[in-house]
C-alpha cells in the first residue's frame, strides 16, 4: 500500500546563532513523518526517479557516505522521509542562488517525529523551501504533478529579494574569512561588522567613513568637474546647458563631437557619445533631461573605451574594460531580434544583480534609439546581411584589466577620488589604451562615482576576479584588527544570573564600559535600561550593535540556547557551571543530562583560539567539555586537591580554588593572588562557587588581580546599589 498521509510540519524555529546543530544560523523544522515511519524511501515505487528528475542536483549531495552520489546511495538503500526533507530543502535554496551545505536529520524520542535543523542565509526564504520541499517530497511518494522549475523560480525571487546583494555578501564573506562577527541591520545592504566600539558599517559599497559631502558632490557632475580640473585631473571640456539651443551652440563651442549626459544621473543613464549634428544634439539633450532633475552637461568626446577603476583608500584594486556592443545583420531579422539572438542570449546577461551584464532592450532605452536612428534604424528595421550594427556604447564595462593597468592610469584614478573626498570610488575613465601612460594618450576622467557597483570586478565577463571585498575590509579593519570586543558567555543553572552581574561590575571598575544581559535585566554602562529576563537573542543584539560598548557579558540558559542560539558567533571568555537538566527542556525533547550536555557544549565550542573556558572542576560531565575548547582552560573548584585541579596545575596552567578562607588564583607552581572571603559581604562570602567563577572570568579576561580584589569588595548584591 502507497502512503497517502502528509508530512506535518509541527514547529518551525529560526536559531540565529550558534546551536547545539552548528556555528551558523539554521532553522530547526519538527516533522511528524505518521506512516512514513513505515515505508523508508527503497520501498516506496518510482520515487527515486520522480525525485531525481525534479532535482538533479541532489547528485552533488554527499550524505554520510561522503562521496559524490552519496545521498542517492541512501535513497537506494532506504532513508526515511525527514532525512530526504532535510536534502531537498538544501538542494532548492542551492537552486534559488542561497547555496547551503549544513543540514541533519535526528529522530525525537517520539515515533516519527524528527527534528530536522538545515543551514539558511535568509529566514523567510528557507521556511519556503521547507514548506516546498515538503510538498515536493509527497509528490514524489503518490506519483502526483509538481512543477519544479515554478518552485525554484518562485524561491529565486524571493532570494533576490530579501538576501544580501551579491556586492554586499562578496564583502561580509571577506569579513568572514577574517573572523570578523556581521549583523545584518536592516532588510537591505546595511551590515554592521564587528561588534560594540569596534564595529564598522557597510551599504554596498558605502563605509561609515563615506562622506555625505563627497556623496553630493559626486552626484553633481559639474562641481566634480571643476574641482578635478582644479586639482589637474585631465578632464574633458563642457559647460552646462538648461535648453537644447543651448546644448547646440555649446556643443559648436567645446567642439565636435560631444557627448551629452544629465548632471546628476548614474549607472550611464541618459548619456549618449560621440554626437556631431545638431538633430542628435537635440535629441540627445531631451534624453540626458529625463535622467536630470537639473541641467544637462555638454563635452567634449573623448575617443576611447570606457574603463571603471574602483578606488579603496588610496589606491586601485581593480580595473575593467568596456566595450561596444554591436550585432550584424543576417537579412532577416528585426534589430530586437538580433540583439536577442547575439547579444540576451549571453549567460552573463540577465536583469538582477547577480549578473555582470544587463538584458538590452533596444526599444525600452533612449539612448540605443539615438544611435539606431542616427543609422538610419529602428528596433524593428531588419539590417542588411552583414551589416553591422552599434547597440550600445558604454554599459558593458566587464573585461577585467586589473594587472595591466599602468601606474598613471591608476595615480589619475586615485586622485580623482581623493579630490571628491571618496573613501570608496569607481572612476570613469575614457582611455585609448589602459597600459600606456596618460602622457602618451588622450585620456580623461568623466565620471566619478560614490557606491559604486562591485559585480564587473568580482565577476567579470573576460579575466579574473578581483577580490575586492578584501581590500574593503583591509581599508576598514586594517591587517590586524579584529572588529571585537571582550564577549563573556555563562552556561549553567547555579547563581548564573548573579555571576554575570558581579563579572561585568569586574570588567566595568577595570575601566570599560560594558553591556549586560541577563535574568535581571538589560544592562548599559551601570543603567538597567531593562529589568525584564533579557537572556534572549534581540536583548544580546542590543548590546552588540552599541557603539559605546567595549565589553559584553551575556547570560546563556539552556533553554534560550535551544530557542534561539547564542547571540554571538564567538566569546573570549565561555563559563560552565553545571549540566543541570530542568523541566523546561522537556519541551525540546531534551530528556536528560546526557542530553543537556550537548547544549552546554554550544557555549564551549564557541570560545576563541585565543580565549579561555572557565569550568567547574567538581562537575565530571563539565570536565568533558575542556576538550572540546579551541581556547585554554581555566578549572575552579573549592577543594584544592581535586585530581582535575591538581592534574591540571601541574601542567602549568591556571586555576582557582579555596584555601583557608580565601581565594586563591594559581597558575602552575605560582600563587597569583589570595582573595579573603572576609573580606566579602556576607551574601558573597556565601556563594563561594559564584565569585570563584566570576573570578576566573575575570583573570582570563586579562584584569590585574588588585582591580578584582576591589570589584568584590565593593559589588552589592542589591542591584539598586550596584547596578551590575
Amino acid at each position: 500500500m502507497t502512503p497517502k498521509k502528509n508530512i506535518e510540519i509541527l514547529r518551525v524555529t529560526h536559531l540565529r546563532g550558534p546551536n547545539i546543530w552548528t556555528y551558523r544560523p539554521v532553522i530547526e523544522a519538527w516533522l511528524d513523518i505518521g506512516e512514513l515511519e513505515d515505508f523508508p524511501s527503497n520501498t516506496l515505487p518510482g520515487f527515486y526517479d520522480r525525485l531525481t528528475s525534479w532535482l538533479p542536483g541532489l547528485v552533488e549531495h554527499h550524505c554520510s557516505p561522503g562521496v559524490r552520489g552519496g545521498f542517492l546511495q541512501r535513497l537506494q538503500e532506504g532513508t526515511w522521509a525527514a532525512h530526504i526533507v532535510e536534502h531537498v530543502t538544501l538542494e532548492l535554496q542551492t537552486q534559488a542562488g542561497m547555496r547551503t551545505g549544513f543540514g541533519k536529520a535526528r529522530q525525537t524520542s517520539k515515533r516519527g517525529i524528527y527534528k530536522v535543523a538545515f543551514r539558511t542565509r535568509q529566514e523567510t526564504v528557507g521556511r519556503a523551501a521547507l514548506q516546498s520541499a515538503v510538498d515536493l517530497v509527497m509528490a514524489a511518494i503518490n506519483d502526483t504533478p509538481f512543477d519544479a522549475a515554478a518552485c525554484i523560480a518562485t524561491l529565486r525571487d524571493q532570494a533576490d529579494s530579501l538576501c544580501l546583494g551579491p556586492s554586499t555578501s562578496h564583502i561580509v564573506d571577506a569579513a568572514t574569512d577574517r573572523r570578523i562577527p556581521h549583523i545584518r541591520l536592516t532588510e537591505g545592504n546595511l551590515v554592521q561588522l564587528g561588534y560594540g566600539c569596534a564595529q564598522r558599517r557597510i551599504w554596498t559599497a558605502e563605509t561609515d567613513q563615506t562622506s555625505a559631502i563627497a556623496e553630493e558632490i559626486a552626484s553633481d557632475k559639474d562641481l566634480t568637474k571643476s574641482l578635478l580640473k582644479a586639482c589637474g585631473v585631465p578632464i574633458p571640456q563642457g559647460e552646462l546647458v538648461r535648453s537644447a539651443d543651448a546644448a547646440w551652440e555649446a556643443a559648436q563651442d567645446v567642439g565636435l563631437p560631444v557627448a551629452i549626459k544629465p548632471l546628476d544621473g548614474n549607472h550611464g543613464r541618459g548619456v549618449s557619445l560621440d554626437l556631431s549634428d545638431e538633430a542628435s544634439i537635440r535629441t540627445a539633450y531631451a534624453v540626458a533631461k529625463e535622467h536630470s532633475s537639473g541641467s544637462v552637461i555638454v563635452e567634449q568626446f573623448i575617443p576611447g573605451n570606457e574603463h571603471r577603476l574602483l578606488v579603496v583608500g588610496k589606491k586601485v584594486v581593480a580595473a575593467a574594460k568596456g566595450e561596444a556592443a554591436w550585432v550584424v545583420g543576417n537579412g532577416a531579422s528585426t534589430v530586437t531580434e538580433l540583439v536577442n539572438q547575439q547579444l540576451n542570449t549571453d549567460p552573463r546577461r540577465g536583469e538582477t544583480e547577480e549578473f555582470p551584464l544587463g538584458l538590452i532592450k533596444p526599444a525600452e532605452s533612449p539612448e540605443i534609439l539615438l544611435d539606431l536612428e542616427r543609422a538610419g534604424l529602428r528596433p524593428d528595421s531588419i539590417p542588411a546581411a552583414g551589416q553591422k550594427v552599434l547597440i550600445q556604447r558604454n554599459g558593458n564595462v566587464a573585461v577585467d584589466i586589473t594587472e595591466s593597468v599602468h601606474p598613471s592610469v591608476a595615480a589619475v584614478a586615485a586622485l580623482a577620488a581623493r579630490v571628491v573626498g571618496l573613501d570608496i570610488a569607481g572612476i570613469d575613465m575614457v582611455l585609448e589604451d589602459a597600459t600606456q601612460p596618460m602622457s602618451r594618450q588622450r585620456g580623461a576622467v568623466i565620471e566619478v562615482n560614490a557606491s559604486p557597483g562591485l559585480l564587473a570586478h568580482i565577476k567579470p565577463v573576460n579575466g579574473s576576479g578581483q577580490p575586492v571585498g578584501k581590500a574593503i575590509i583591509e581599508h576598514l579593519f586594517g591587517t590586524d584588527k579584529s572588529g571585537r570586543i571582550p564577549v563573556v558567555g555563562i552556561n549553567g543553572t547555579r547563581n548564573t544570573a548573579r555571576m554575570a552581574r558581579l563579572l561585568a561590575w569586574l570588567v566595568h571598575i577595570s575601566g570599560k564600559q560594558v553591556g549586560l544581559a541577563c535574568e535581571e535585566g538589560l544592562f548599559l554602562d551601570s543603567r538597567r535600561v531593562d529589568a525584564r529576563d533579557s537572556t534572549h537573542f534581540d536583548a544580546g543584539q542590543r548590546i552588540l550593535i552599541n557603539r559605546s560598548v567595549e565589553a559584553a557579558v551575556f547570560e546563556n540558559p539552556n533553554a534560550s540556547i535551544l530557542a534561539e542560539g547564542l547571540p554571538y558567533d564567538k566569546c573570549d571568555v565561555g563559563i560552565v557551571t553545571d549540566i543541570g537538566w530542568q523541566e523546561s527542556l522537556r519541551d525540546f525533547d531534551i530528556l536528560d543530562e546526557e542530553q543537556t550536555f550537548k547544549v552546554a557544549r554550544t557555549q564551549v565550542d564557541v570560545v576563541l583560539p585565543s580565549g579561555t573556558a572557565v569550568l567547574n572542576a567538581a562537575e565530571p560531565q563539565v570536565v568533558e567539555l575542556a576538550a572540546l575548547c579551541d581556547g585554554k582552560v581555566i578549572y575552579y573548584g573549592l577543594d584544592e586537591h581535586n585530581p582535575v585541579l591538581d592534574t591540571h596545575r601541574r601542567n602549568g596552567e591556571r586555576i582557582v580554588f579555596i584555601r583557608d578562607l580565601a581565594i586563591v588564583l594559581a597558575a602552575g607552581t605560582e600563587e597569583i593572588a589570595l582573595l579573603p572571603l572576609s573580606d566579602l559581604k556576607p551574601a558573597k562570602a556565601a556563594q563561594p562557587e559564584m565569585v570563584m567563577a566570576a573570578v576566573a572570568g575575570a583573570w582570563a579576561l586579562g584584569i590585574p588581580v588588585e582591580l578584582i580584589a576591589a570589584g568584590l569588595r565593593t559589588f552589592e548584591s542589591n542591584p539598586k546599589k550596584t547596578p551590575y
